[in-house]
């Protein structure tokens, strides 16, 4: 990628922050949201912890900032969708997506680019309030190193890309599909339980439990959880979100091929 290209990205993602900064009745919605979900799954987590202390290898404290990462990360990362995939499947399904075929742009990039800047938007705009009054209303587990927080903010950038191979991969199917409201809603509901976003990973037992977590979903909220907790190792948390983003982009490339070659874009 070259260094006009990459000025390009640059300014899609911040069309994208920009974009997504003019919806703030929509942004102080979400943030309440959040706030009022974040306190239900609290008391629940306090009386399951209650009764089953150091479930998952939590204490209370770490259960409690799990919750609001999770809220902090929700709209972030897309784990319910609410990504830039909802635009690209209409662009599909009218046709629309012939004319972006025919910019001097990547396909892919470009979106990613622009499902960045949302994602900062919404970490920022929706996702620091729910935490600060978590962390200021209930006894919360946070690291006291900068390092931890810089390799946690390293796992939170690499979990935006993971999310967003997902959800492309997903919008894709429209091509074949022509409507992808039912399978954005499947996909909505394997984001919610493999992501950990009901309960964390680490509660799951068994083969059950090995299996969430090593799929995709767990590099959205279970692993930056982990490593802000000082559970896991930054560094193989690292391997393993890159590992899956390179393998979703390409599985992304590799659809978008098949798509834009073989099959009648609807509409034109």
């Amino acid at each position: 990628m070259t260094v006009g290209s990459g000025r390009l990205y640059a300014a899609v993602a911040a069309g994208g922050l920009k974009r997504y900064s003019t919806y703030r009745a929509a942004t102080a919605a979400g943030v309440f949201t959040n706030t009022v979900f974040g306190l239900i799954l609290v008391y629940t987590y306090l009386a399951l912890w209650d009764e089953r202390p150091h479930l998952g290898g939590y204490d209370q404290a770490q259960a409690v900032t799990y919750v609001w990462l999770g809220q902090a990360l929700l709209a972030a990362l897309a784990i319910g969708g609410g990504g830039v995939e909802n635009e690209l499947m209409e662009r599909i399904r009218t046709g629309d997506i012939a004319t972006d075929l025919y910019r001097p742009a990547d396909l892919q990039l470009w979106w990613l680019a622009a499902d960045v800047g949302r994602a900062l938007f919404q970490l920022l705009g929706r996702g620091v309030i729910p935490f600060a009054f978590g962390a200021l209303v209930f006894p919360v587990a946070l690291p006291g190193s900068w390092v931890t927080w810089a390799a946690f903010l390293v796992t939170v950038a690499l979990g935006m890309v993971v999310g967003f191979g997902i959800r492309y991969l997903v919008a894709l199917l429209t091509f074949w599909l022509l409507d992808g409201t039912g399978v954005t809603h499947m996909a909505m509901l394997v984001g919610f339980f493999c992501s950990g976003m009901v309960l964390p990973l680490n509660v799951f037992p068994g083969a059950l439990g090995e299996v969430v977590r090593m799929l995709p979903w767990s590099a959205l909220l279970q692993k930056p959880a982990d490593v802000l907790l000082g559970e896991a190792d930054p560094w193989s948390t690292f391997a393993f979100q890159g590992a899956w983003a390179v393998a979703l982009l390409v599985a992304g490339r590799l659809v978008q091929s098949v798509a834009t070659r073989r099959v009648v874009v609807q509409g034109g």
